[in-house]
Protein backbone atom coordinates (compact mmCIF):
# COMPACT_ATOMS: atom_id res chain seq x y z
CA UNK A 1 0.00 0.00 0.00
CA UNK A 2 1.31 3.35 -0.93
CA UNK A 3 2.42 5.56 2.23
CA UNK A 4 0.48 8.80 3.11
CA UNK A 5 3.29 11.44 4.36
CA UNK A 6 0.45 13.66 6.26
CA UNK A 7 -0.84 13.18 9.39
CA UNK A 8 -4.06 13.09 8.36
CA UNK A 9 -3.58 10.49 5.69
CA UNK A 10 -2.02 8.40 8.20
CA UNK A 11 -4.49 8.30 10.47
CA UNK A 12 -6.86 7.51 7.25
CA UNK A 13 -4.70 4.59 6.11
CA UNK A 14 -4.69 3.43 9.58
CA UNK A 15 -8.02 3.22 9.81
CA UNK A 16 -8.23 1.87 6.50
CA UNK A 17 -6.13 -1.06 7.11
CA UNK A 18 -7.90 -1.68 10.29
CA UNK A 19 -11.13 -2.53 8.64
CA UNK A 20 -9.64 -4.18 5.90
CA UNK A 21 -8.15 -6.47 8.64
CA UNK A 22 -10.88 -7.27 10.46
CA UNK A 23 -13.16 -7.53 7.39
CA UNK A 24 -10.54 -10.66 5.84
CA UNK A 25 -10.33 -12.04 9.87
CA UNK A 26 -13.88 -12.64 10.04
CA UNK A 27 -14.19 -13.59 6.52
CA UNK A 28 -11.58 -16.46 7.07
CA UNK A 29 -12.97 -17.10 10.41
CA UNK A 30 -16.67 -17.39 9.21
CA UNK A 31 -16.91 -17.37 5.59
CA UNK A 32 -17.54 -14.59 3.70
CA UNK A 33 -21.35 -15.05 3.18
CA UNK A 34 -21.81 -15.53 6.69
CA UNK A 35 -20.68 -12.33 7.87
CA UNK A 36 -22.14 -8.47 7.52
CA UNK A 37 -21.08 -5.14 6.70
CA UNK A 38 -22.52 -4.66 10.91
CA UNK A 39 -20.00 -7.42 11.82
CA UNK A 40 -17.16 -5.70 10.22
CA UNK A 41 -17.62 -2.50 11.43
CA UNK A 42 -18.16 -4.00 15.36
CA UNK A 43 -15.05 -6.02 14.73
CA UNK A 44 -13.12 -2.89 13.72
CA UNK A 45 -14.60 -0.50 16.31
CA UNK A 46 -15.95 2.05 13.78
CA UNK A 47 -19.09 2.95 12.75
CA UNK A 48 -21.13 1.61 9.52
CA UNK A 49 -20.75 5.26 7.47
CA UNK A 50 -16.69 5.01 8.62
CA UNK A 51 -16.79 1.62 6.52
CA UNK A 52 -18.67 2.96 4.46
CA UNK A 53 -15.98 6.22 3.77
CA UNK A 54 -13.61 3.60 3.21
CA UNK A 55 -15.16 1.29 1.35
CA UNK A 56 -17.93 1.30 -1.38
CA UNK A 57 -19.01 -2.38 -0.93
CA UNK A 58 -18.57 -5.44 1.23
CA UNK A 59 -16.10 -7.14 -1.87
CA UNK A 60 -14.22 -4.12 -1.74
CA UNK A 61 -12.76 -5.39 1.75
CA UNK A 62 -11.18 -8.09 0.18
CA UNK A 63 -9.35 -5.86 -2.45
CA UNK A 64 -8.11 -4.00 -0.36
CA UNK A 65 -4.85 -3.42 -2.39
CA UNK A 66 -7.03 -2.74 -5.17
CA UNK A 67 -5.81 0.87 -6.09
CA UNK A 68 -2.19 0.35 -5.40
CA UNK A 69 -2.14 -3.03 -7.84
CA UNK A 70 -3.31 -0.39 -10.55
CA UNK A 71 -0.99 1.80 -9.41
CA UNK A 72 2.02 -0.24 -9.71
CA UNK A 73 1.11 -1.49 -13.01
CA UNK A 74 0.85 2.09 -14.46
CA UNK A 75 4.04 2.95 -12.56
CA UNK A 76 5.40 -0.37 -14.25
CA UNK A 77 4.89 1.52 -17.88
CA UNK A 78 5.91 5.26 -16.31
CA UNK A 79 8.46 5.11 -14.18
CA UNK A 80 10.76 2.97 -15.31
CA UNK A 81 14.37 3.88 -16.23
CA UNK A 82 15.12 5.07 -19.81
CA UNK A 83 15.50 3.07 -22.47
CA UNK A 84 14.25 -0.18 -20.37
CA UNK A 85 11.86 -1.91 -22.77
CA UNK A 86 8.31 -1.81 -21.53
CA UNK A 87 7.39 -5.36 -21.57
CA UNK A 88 10.19 -6.93 -19.06
CA UNK A 89 9.46 -4.13 -17.20
CA UNK A 90 5.74 -5.26 -16.58
CA UNK A 91 6.52 -8.61 -16.59
CA UNK A 92 9.02 -7.82 -13.79
CA UNK A 93 6.04 -5.70 -11.71
CA UNK A 94 3.66 -8.81 -12.87
CA UNK A 95 5.60 -11.50 -11.28
CA UNK A 96 5.95 -9.73 -8.33
CA UNK A 97 2.78 -9.39 -7.72
CA UNK A 98 1.86 -13.12 -8.35
CA UNK A 99 4.27 -13.93 -5.88
CA UNK A 100 2.93 -11.87 -3.10
CA UNK A 101 -0.84 -13.47 -4.30
CA UNK A 102 0.18 -17.15 -4.68
CA UNK A 103 2.59 -17.17 -0.67
CA UNK A 104 1.27 -19.38 1.52
CA UNK A 105 -0.84 -17.31 3.65
CA UNK A 106 -2.59 -15.61 0.36
CA UNK A 107 -4.09 -19.08 -0.51
CA UNK A 108 -6.92 -19.10 2.28
CA UNK A 109 -7.97 -15.66 0.64
CA UNK A 110 -7.89 -17.07 -3.21
CA UNK A 111 -9.83 -20.21 -2.18
CA UNK A 112 -12.48 -17.69 -0.48
CA UNK A 113 -12.73 -15.71 -4.18
CA UNK A 114 -12.98 -18.36 -5.95
CA UNK A 115 -15.62 -19.82 -3.89
CA UNK A 116 -17.70 -16.56 -3.95
CA UNK A 117 -19.43 -15.41 -7.44
CA UNK A 118 -19.81 -11.95 -5.63
CA UNK A 119 -16.22 -12.13 -5.36
CA UNK A 120 -15.26 -13.80 -8.55
CA UNK A 121 -17.60 -11.24 -10.30
CA UNK A 122 -15.49 -8.21 -8.61
CA UNK A 123 -12.36 -9.70 -9.33
CA UNK A 124 -13.67 -9.62 -13.33
CA UNK A 125 -14.41 -6.06 -13.12
CA UNK A 126 -11.42 -5.21 -11.00
CA UNK A 127 -8.99 -6.43 -13.88
CA UNK A 128 -11.43 -4.61 -16.47
CA UNK A 129 -10.59 -1.35 -14.91
CA UNK A 130 -6.98 -2.12 -13.94
CA UNK A 131 -6.82 -3.35 -17.88
CA UNK A 132 -8.34 0.03 -19.42
CA UNK A 133 -5.55 2.39 -16.58
CA UNK A 134 -2.86 0.18 -18.05
CA UNK A 135 -4.15 0.83 -21.65
CA UNK A 136 -4.13 4.40 -21.12
CA UNK A 137 -0.64 4.00 -19.92
CA UNK A 138 0.83 2.22 -22.83
CA UNK A 139 -0.84 5.01 -25.22
CA UNK A 140 1.30 7.69 -23.49
CA UNK A 141 4.09 6.29 -23.62
CA UNK A 142 3.62 5.58 -27.37
CA UNK A 143 2.59 9.59 -27.45
CA UNK A 144 -0.79 8.99 -28.21
CA UNK A 145 -3.95 10.73 -27.96
CA UNK A 146 -5.83 7.89 -26.50
CA UNK A 147 -5.63 3.87 -26.23
CA UNK A 148 -5.82 2.43 -29.39
CA UNK A 149 -7.66 -1.37 -29.89
CA UNK A 150 -3.50 -2.61 -29.60
CA UNK A 151 -2.69 -0.78 -26.63
CA UNK A 152 -6.13 -2.39 -25.04
CA UNK A 153 -5.30 -5.46 -26.11
CA UNK A 154 -1.77 -5.75 -25.10
CA UNK A 155 -2.96 -4.20 -21.57
CA UNK A 156 -6.20 -6.91 -20.84
CA UNK A 157 -3.19 -9.47 -21.84
CA UNK A 158 -1.23 -8.67 -19.29
CA UNK A 159 -3.91 -8.57 -16.79
CA UNK A 160 -4.68 -11.95 -18.28
CA UNK A 161 -0.95 -12.82 -17.47
CA UNK A 162 -1.84 -12.25 -13.61
CA UNK A 163 -4.57 -14.37 -13.29
CA UNK A 164 -3.42 -17.34 -15.36
CA UNK A 165 -0.18 -17.16 -13.54
CA UNK A 166 -2.01 -17.14 -10.18
CA UNK A 167 -4.02 -19.88 -10.75
CA UNK A 168 -1.12 -21.95 -12.39
CA UNK A 169 0.75 -25.09 -10.92
CA UNK A 170 3.63 -23.43 -12.32
CA UNK A 171 3.64 -19.78 -12.02
CA UNK A 172 6.48 -18.83 -13.33
CA UNK A 173 6.06 -21.23 -16.21
CA UNK A 174 2.73 -19.64 -16.72
CA UNK A 175 4.03 -15.98 -16.96
CA UNK A 176 7.01 -17.06 -19.22
CA UNK A 177 4.69 -18.70 -22.26
CA UNK A 178 2.25 -15.82 -21.79
CA UNK A 179 4.85 -12.86 -21.69
CA UNK A 180 6.31 -14.45 -24.94
CA UNK A 181 3.38 -14.10 -26.56
CA UNK A 182 2.41 -10.53 -24.95
CA UNK A 183 6.11 -9.91 -26.59
CA UNK A 184 5.48 -10.59 -30.10
CA UNK A 185 2.49 -8.99 -30.02
CA UNK A 186 3.93 -5.77 -28.74
CA UNK A 187 6.47 -6.49 -31.25
CA UNK A 188 3.12 -5.68 -34.00
CA UNK A 189 2.40 -2.54 -32.09
CA UNK A 190 5.57 -1.01 -32.21
CA UNK A 191 6.34 -1.66 -35.74
CA UNK A 192 2.91 -0.01 -36.14
CA UNK A 193 3.69 3.04 -34.41
CA UNK A 194 7.31 3.04 -36.10
CA UNK A 195 4.74 3.86 -39.08
CA UNK A 196 3.10 6.75 -37.77
CA UNK A 197 5.93 7.86 -36.30
CA UNK A 198 4.62 7.50 -32.81
CA UNK A 199 6.68 4.58 -31.33
CA UNK A 200 7.25 4.17 -27.88
CA UNK A 201 9.84 2.36 -25.65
Amino acid sequence: MTVPTGRRERKKAATRQKIADAALRLFLERGYDAVGIRDVAAEADVAVTTLFSHFASKEALVFEQDEDFEQRLTRAVSDRAPHEPLIPALRREIQALVRHCTAGSAAPIWQMIVASPALRKYDEAMRLRHAESLARAIAADLDLARPTTACQAIARFVIDAFALAREAADPEAALDETFRMIEAAWEVTRTSADSTGTAGR
